[in-house]
């Protein structure tokens, strides 16, 4: 019998107490008692997001909170700038030219992040009413300078809309203070749920955008959510369980504090990169986030690493996708993982690539990782 542990970048690992609370009997959610719980939550999100703005919940995968933020935000008469670094910046190049939005696409090459200089010099023409960036790029594991971007696009009219699905709890962001308008995520990140729960923070600036504007969609209307969180409710059918859920898993972060989660994200991301080098492996990205590293596999050894890795020694990493298929791994340093957990697959993946035929000196990167997570907090 191996126990199976979960490293994918999404969905994360999801904490016993998270999973007993969902599995609790049913209740109405048009009553008192979901107000009240919906209300500690929502409370609760704005110290995650960092923001004294409301946190929207809508029952759907992050993209469908990026496709609310992109059909309702978006000015129509003007550009949108949507960088496009990876499979996801590709997705919201899609969905804006879907909704027939004027789309400049800039195409990054995979394992580099948009630039603040590049925004500056697209934004001077004064054609722009929107900016579209991933904070974490999930398919490449590469973060962009986020507070520089903000700071580049809070000097004009433009919005500035991201996607910090694999960001938000896990690398820092603090969306008021940088001027961040709208920032999407997801409920199997890290906030240790199961898929199912889009969130977005709207600013006051992004708000007069939307309402200047007649509404795209019905569902993914953000003034239905807007109108019902103003009394702790959801404008339809509240999903009670993943909702009672996010009640634990936030109480459970916020106990923690989110700038240590910051920290600890970033010392499992650290241990894993040095450890990696080790292991004869590289990181593929440029500029490497923390809440998921890229790492290529030596000469000789391709996906079947992962099939072993999790086959005999019950640990579960994302494969690379389209051009990067068979060429690398993924793993999540965000939501419900610690030190001890980081350290057990290291050595898990020290044994798999021996396994695969690599040259490794077992326990060589186990010991550099434990050096390095020794001070965690």
């Amino acid at each position: 019998m191996i126990k199976q542990r979960l490293f994918t970048p999404g969905p994360t690992d999801v904490p016993p107490e998270v999973l007993v609370e969902m599995a609790r009997p049913m209740f109405h959610h048009r009553t008192p008692r979901f107000r009240e719980m919906f209300a500690e939550v929502s409370a609760g999100m704005k110290k995650i997001f960092m923001t004294d703005n409301d946190v929207l919940t809508i029952a759907g995968s992050g993209t469908a909170g990026m496709e609310a933020a992109i059909a309702e935000a978006v000015p129509r008469d003007r550009k949108v700038l949507v960088a496009d670094g990876g499979k996801f910046g590709e997705r919201w190049v899609k969905i804006a030219k879907r909704y027939a939005l004027d789309t400049d696409e800039v195409k990054l090459e995979w394992g580099t992040a948009l630039s603040a200089e590049t925004v500056k010099e697209k934004l001077a023409t004064g054609d722009y009413g929107a900016v579209v960036t991933v904070y974490s790029e999930t398919s490449t594991a590469t973060a962009c300078d986020m507070e520089a971007i903000a700071r580049v696009v809070r000097e004009t009219d433009a919005i500035l809309i991201v996607d910090a699905i694999t960001a938000c709890g896990a690398l820092p962001l603090k969306t008021d203070e940088w001027g961040v308008d709208i920032v999407a995520s997801g409920s199997q990140k890290a906030f240790m749920l199961p898929p199912g729960l889009a969130f977005l923070s709207v600013s006051e600036r992004a708000w007069k955008v939307i309402d200047a504007q007649k509404p795209r969609g019905f569902y993914l209307d953000l003034r239905a959510y807007r109108k019902s969180i103003a009394k702790d409710d959801t404008p339809y059918t509240g999903p009670v369980s993943l909702i009672r859920g996010l009640k634990v898993a936030v109480d459970m972060i916020n106990g923690v504090g989110i700038e240590t989660l910051w920290e600890r994200v970033s010392l499992l991301a650290g241990a894993m990169r040095e450890a990696a080098v080790e292991m004869g492996m590289k990181v593929f990205s440029r500029q490497p986030s923390d809440s998921v590293t890229g790492l290529l596999y030596p000469a000789g050894v391709d996906d079947r690493f992962r099939k072993v890795l999790q086959d005999k020694y019950g640990a579960s990493v994302a494969g690379g996708q389209e051009k990067l298929k068979g060429k690398l791994c993924r793993i999540s340093h965000l939501g419900y993982v610690d030190p001890l957990d980081t350290i057990g697959l290291i050595a898990a993946m020290e044994y798999a690539l021996s396994d695969c035929g690599a040259s490794v000196e077992i326990g060589k990167a186990t010991a550099t990782a434990t050096k390095i997570l020794r001070d965690w907090r």
